[in-house]
């Protein structure tokens, strides 16, 4: 599936863009930009593809996606049936992550929203949202700038300190790591993504922690709350998923690619995470081409 950068540039040059869309159908197409995107479902169900991420959604939904993320969502085939008579309405708001300056988001104040969005990247399922920050996006639309500028701080410092959420798409997909701060977190994650598509076992990893085989991976485990075996694994699938939705290989291929040893493995631990198979995951993304 063909990937498309769609520029989000106004003639108002406004720092705070809102967009309702209000259409028998959303726009189909594969795409990422550099600005922070969140998005609000009134109407209409169908997938939502973040990432490597395949969800349903439904309105109520609201989604924070990251800056050049891909995402799409495809509304289920009933919006396609020639006079349905169906709507899809949603609410969009689109900002860039220094639209108030470069270090904004690091003072004291807002650090809060830094870090939400810097877990923006993966894209971010809000599983629970009060009335009142469905209300304030709702009502953006009528604001005039400044008064946008205010509510959407408002919305983010609300979501950021809102801890019922899904992230959606996985650290292998992103292929990058978190800088942390942490030297040996750092060191680790960095030669886990050098060397993912080689055989990595927990006793290289720890050599580079320069700790021993058992304490690394309490420690690991601690910081990641998963086994380094079950990281690694998701780094793996992650990269497959991303090589299957750019079509870059048939699945043995990406496979062994993505360091796998056997097929059969890789169709485990794929469908382990994702829930679907290789094959079932690709249909996903071809069926809406």
């Amino acid at each position: 599936m063909k990937l498309h950068l769609i520029s989000r540039d106004n003639l108002e040059n406004d720092s705070v863009m809102i967009t309702h869309h209000r259409e028998p159908s959303f726009l189909k197409v594969w795409h990422y930009h550099p600005e922070l995107e969140l998005v609000l479902t009134l109407k209409s169900t169908g997938s939502r593809f973040v990432g490597d991420s395949i969800k349903i959604f439904q309105e109520g939904d609201l989604v924070l996606i990251g800056k050049n993320l891909p995402h799409m969502w495809v509304n289920d085939d009933c919006y396609f049936e020639a006079n349905s008579g169906l709507i899809a309405e949603d609410v969009v708001i689109h900002f860039k992550e220094e639209f108030l300056g470069k270090d904004f988001f690091e003072t004291k104040e807002m650090k809060p929203i830094g870090r939400l969005i810097h877990r923006a990247k993966f894209g971010i399922k809000f599983l629970s949202v009060s009335d009142d920050v469905l209300d304030k996006i709702k009502t953006m639309t009528t604001l005039s700038s400044f008064e946008r500028t205010i509510n959407l701080l408002t919305i983010l410092n609300t979501l950021a300190l809102n801890n019922d959420y899904e992230i959606l798409s996985s650290e292998g997909y992103i292929k990058t790591f978190n800088k942390t701060k942490n030297v040996t977190l750092d060191n680790t994650y960095e030669y886990i993504f050098e060397n993912f598509n080689k055989p990595i076992s927990l006793e290289d990893v720890a050599n580079v922690a320069k700790m021993n085989p058992s304490s690394f991976s309490r420690y690991f485990k601690r910081i990641n709350r998963k086994t380094f075996s079950t990281y690694l694994n998701e780094v793996r699938i992650g990269y497959a998923c991303n090589q299957l939705i750019e079509q870059r290989g048939n699945i043995a291929t990406i496979c062994y690619e993505s360091g796998f040893n056997n097929i059969s493995n890789f169709n485990r631990q794929f469908k382990k995470i994702t829930l679907k198979s290789p094959s079932e995951y690709l249909r996903h993304y071809t069926e809406i081409e």
